[in-house]
């Protein structure tokens, strides 16, 4: 492991700080600037893909970095200043308003991570390691992971094989040669992995549909990298790929999200504390549940705009602790018990979906905030001066992980996180169906007639994405979504007015570490 960070850092130019540091000056460490040996094969790729795994893993279940980028910079999630909550020097309110510079701690440590797992599994692929074929397909399959998102996030990738002399600084692959470089990798794996079936044990691992799904991710979006239109043939067959397994919608949108077997979960990340960030982050911090014993951080909220995308009421959420709907809203937005449909020992008193308006405990007795007032959760929301109630949140793991409408249990919450799901490619679908030949097929109202949604008729394109948020909010995909549709940097709630259609804020900017150390890069435009 030492010999590995070692040659990362002189590869990559990665910094040694992984925490919310912007100290830009570089040291003259022995770490980037001693040689190290040259590369003669893992002595047990097992274990390295294995750590390769859970290192993918801890960077997707963090809620700061990889989730923040892809979330925080949109108009589905804000982290508000609250008082002196959740200032953090301004990290939170950059990413919302689009103002962040090329020190911004986040982007740095994203960096960082995605280039080792990027070169961890070129070590694992290289054939001195002699990993098992098997092992190397789900190598590849990781190697596009972290790499699509490092193409994604910045437009090129630095790539170096295992084998390269240190002296050799990386070469730095375009978008259109990072692109098929990916594709490649992906079609190896999908010859390499074995398919799988819905609730199967396997799904923590890479698997033959969890590389189609991302094929049809990578081509969907290809027009950004390639500046060609993509093949939309290709990703239907990469999502048929994935039906033909027996992947499929399910009724019982929250249910997805709890520990049962489900029939739309393709991979999923084993990393128990990514459930936690997804849970606490947005509850308050008087909200409590009895198997947890404490409140929530009070941070992550969402924008009025973006929940209105949803069917009820605008101004409140309530509902039964079976899901029935008081205010004539859709599924996914969830609900929240009132003074008389609390129930202690359904849900914890807790809902599900969008949290707003006033809160109550399990026995249907009113929360207050810690002043002493009426715990009322609102639209309104400021990003540098909120109060502790300001805000709607959003719950979509919950502390009970039995699921809607059934008795709370004494086991923790789900272990485990969602990365891809069958709705997502089924969106995916019927896009590129929408794309190719100007009709969905009806794939849209079949969904959210599964949704308890009311049927469109008529689809546009915006009301294609308009659906995919509604789908997979806090999915980490609202980015990749808002870039495909050139929606990236319209104007929302929030956003510093001068950035409205800065399309500098497509890329991040390149960390200057790595600019200085390797000068193969070149800064992205507009930084």
């Amino acid at each position: 492991m030492k010999r590995l960070r070692k040659q990362l850092i002189y590869l990559f130019g990665l910094t040694l700080v992984f925490t919310a540091c912007t100290d830009l000056e570089i040291e003259e460490t022995d770490s980037i600037l001693e040689p190290t040996e040259s590369f003669s094969g893992l002595v047990d790729p097992t274990s390295s893909l294995n750590a390769l795994y859970q290192s993918t893993y801890g960077m997707m279940g963090d809620q700061a970095n990889w989730f923040a980028l892809n979330e925080v910079t949109t108009d589905e999630t804000l982290v508000p200043t609250r008082g002196t909550d959740w200032s953090d020097n301004g990290i939170w309110r950059q990413l919302h308003n689009h103002t962040w510079k090329v020190d911004h701690a986040f982007l740095i440590t994203v960096w960082n991570q995605l280039h080792i797992n990027q070169f961890r599994a070129t070590e694992i692929i290289d054939p001195l390691s002699n990993a098992s074929a098997s092992e190397v397909a789900a190598a590849k399959f990781l190697r596009a992971f972290n790499m699509y998102f490092a193409l994604d996030f910045w437009g090129v990738v630095p790539f170096k094989e295992a084998t390269t002399p240190n002296s050799v600084l990386p070469t730095t692959l375009n978008s259109q040669d990072a692109y098929n470089f990916i594709i490649q990798d992906l079609n190896d794996a999908i010859a390499g992995l074995s398919s799988s079936s819905p609730g199967a044990a396997d799904i923590n691992r890479a698997t033959k549909e969890a590389a189609h799904y991302l094929k049809a991710k990578v081509i969907l979006n290809a027009e950004r990298y390639t500046g060609s239109t993509p093949n939309y043939q290709d990703v239907i067959n990469s999502v048929d790929a994935i039906s033909a397994q027996g992947y499929a919608l399910q009724s019982g949108y929250f249910d997805i999200f709890t520990p049962s077997t489900d029939s739309e979960t393709i991979w999923f990340a084993n990393e128990a504390l990514s459930i936690g960030n997804r849970i606490w982050n947005g509850l308050h911090y008087n909200h409590t549940t009895p198997n947890q014993g404490g409140g929530g951080w009070n941070g992550f909220s969402t924008l009025a705009e973006f929940y209105d995308l949803f069917e009820g009421d605008m101004n409140e959420n309530y509902g039964m602790t079976d899901g029935t709907a008081l205010n004539n809203q859709e599924e996914r937005r969830g609900f929240v018990p009132n003074a008389s449909t609390a129930d202690e020992t359904i849900n914890y008193g807790l809902g599900y979906g969008f949290i707003i308006g006033q809160q109550y405990n399990g026995n249907g007795v009113a929360l207050s905030d810690r002043s002493g007032g009426p715990l009322v959760m609102t639209r309104d929301i400021s990003l540098t001066n909120s109060n502790e109630a300001n805000g709607i949140r959003i719950l979509k793991y919950h502390p009970n992980p039995v699921g809607v409408g059934q008795v709370s249990s004494d086991d923790s919450f789900r272990a485990n996180e969602i990365i891809f799901r069958y709705a997502d490619a089924y969106l995916m679908k019927a896009e590129a169906m929408f794309r190719m030949n100007g009709s969905d097929g009806g794939m849209i109202d079949a969904l959210r007639t599964v949704r308890g949604a009311t049927p469109l008729g008529t689809i546009t394109l915006q009301d294609i994405i308009d659906e995919r948020g509604r789908e997979l909010y806090i999915e980490f995909w609202r980015r990749n979504d808002l870039l495909r549709f050139g929606q990236f940097t319209s104007n929302w709630e929030h956003k510093d007015p001068a950035e409205v259609g800065n399309a500098t804020r497509n890329l991040f900017p390149i960390p200057l570490q790595a600019l200085v150390s390797n000068p193969n890069l070149t800064q992205n435009p507009g930084y």
